[in-house]
């Protein structure tokens, strides 16, 4: 964490993505560390988890998630991603009623338990998966304390035809998004962004930004005209170079204004 802040940045995403293994003491250091450093920090859930998994499967999923929200709270995050599973094969409106469900009863826990956490289901980049934009802002218009994570490079590559990568269409998103849930909902983004290599089925893995297609131009022009803020975490595998750079890019754009 001491080198995030060496480099200038702010925010962090704990990646417990295979499985929440941690104590509260080391939950307790980073949350001291985090709030010494200025560094924001958030949690990516187990990969593990899907709000439509089979009746004798959710415990299991539930688990996972609400582990990550207790230890996450307890670490300092203020909010906990994840991926929301699959349609195994049906509808966004035929999985739609039980995920809303099953959602709403991981937050009444929640509450019941004061973790005061955002639970953030993320824009998916595969068709076959809950996580559609319209998906997204469902579940965060049917539930408290859910929001969504947009993933923007997901989004381009869940298209899978080169679509959703210019000015004109993430403008359509965050005016869509703002309609949803609030033009002040604009002023709490929550953004994963990389490069991505995607098929006509979705996406296949996540690149450097300068090795994609992908416009960073045309989103960072459209946040910036919206009003947008937020948090923008870099999820390329080249992290370090990638968040440095959109960093960068984000300032001189904000300074053409």
């Amino acid at each position: 964490m001491h080198q995030i802040a060496t480099l200038g940045l702010t925010a962090l995403e704990l990646g417990w993505v295979q499985a929440v293994r941690v104590t509260p003491e080391t939950c307790a250091q980073i949350a001291s560390t985090a709030k010494e450093l200025g560094i924001t920090i958030s949690v990516h859930a187990p990969y593990f988890i899907n709000l439509n998994a089979s009746e004798e499967e959710w415990p299991k999923s539930r688990q996972r998630l609400m582990d990550a929200a207790y230890y996450g709270y307890l670490a300092g995050a203020t909010d906990i991603v994840f991926h929301p599973g699959s349609y195994f094969g049906e509808s966004s409106v035929q999985v739609m009623k039980k995920v809303i469900a099953r959602l709403t009863g991981c937050v009444e826990e929640l509450q019941a338990r004061q973790i005061q956490v955002t639970l953030r289901p993320e824009t998916m980049g595969k068709s076959a998966m809950i996580g559609s934009l319209e998906d997204v802002l469902i579940m965060s218009r049917e539930v408290p304390q859910v929001q969504p994570c947009l993933d923007f490079a997901h989004l381009h590559a869940r298209a899978g035809d080169g679509s959703m990568n210019s000015y004109e269409e993430w403008i359509g998103v965050l005016n869509d998004y703002a309609k949803a849930l609030g033009e002040e909902a604009l002023q709490r983004l929550h953004i994963h962004l990389s490069g991505i290599e995607y098929s006509t089925k979705g996406e296949r893995n996540h690149l450097p930004i300068q090795e994609s297609d992908f416009n960073v131009h045309a989103l960072f022009t459209a946040l910036r005209d919206r009003g947008c803020a937020g948090r923008i975490l870099c999820e390329s595998p080249n992290l370090e170079t990638d968040a440095l750079w959109m960093q960068q890019t984000w300032d001189d754009l904000a300074t053409k204004k």
